[in-house]
């Protein structure tokens, strides 16, 4: 179900992202998470790289947040950032199919502060262990493994980066979709109980 967007509740939460406020970045990725992804499904037919792509599409778009003017649509802006980002997935493939080239990694890290607990964390931490880690078997495997490296191993984002050999933006991002996806299982659990 897509939601319907308040015009001024945007400009306010693209003002606050602007400046790096964490709870802006995650009304902006709640908003137009279902639609960049189903617009990269579309295009792509698979599961994973749609989801791959929007989260670096996300992660694009918060690393640029400073550049969008707001006379523009937000969800046309983060939609074009994702057509060229699948653009250069094709190119990419192309040319490693001609020549074992390697992708550019960006070396521009976008600040999110994140020094508050989201509502997310806060469901996740009431967990008890074994109820949680069962819930955590619930996500998908990129998402399992980007949570389980944050919490349980406690790696910071520049290690978890590392360790994935993504960007820090993309792990931002993953988190930030893990985290959400998370909630939404314990959260249906509960109301079945």
């Amino acid at each position: 179900m897509l939601k319907k967007e308040d015009p001024n509740l945007l400009q306010e939460h693209i003002k606050k992202a602007k400046q790096g406020n964490q709870a802006s970045f995650n009304y902006l990725l709640d908003t137009y998470w279902n639609e960049v992804y189903y617009f990269q499904l579309k295009k792509t037919h698979n599961e994973y790289e749609a989801e791959d792509i929007t989260i670096q599409s996300f992660s694009r778009a918060f690393d640029k947040i400073n550049t969008f003017k707001e006379d523009y649509n937000f969800k046309t802006w983060l939609i074009q950032i994702s057509k060229n980002l699948h653009i250069d997935l094709l190119r990419k493939k192309n040319a490693s199919i001609h020549s074992k080239t390697t992708t550019q990694v960006d070396e521009t890290v976008y600040k999110i502060i994140d020094d508050n607990p989201t509502p997310e964390d806060k469901l996740i931490t009431e967990q008890n262990l074994a109820q949680l880690l069962l819930y955590i078997k619930q996500l998908k495997p990129p998402y399992q493994k980007v949570i389980n490296l944050r919490y349980f191993q406690e790696l910071s984002y520049k290690e978890i980066a590392e360790h994935l050999d993504e960007s820090i933006n993309n792990v931002k991002v993953k988190l930030l979709r893990a985290k959400k996806l998370l909630s939404e299982i314990i959260t249906t659990a509960k109301k079945k109980d």
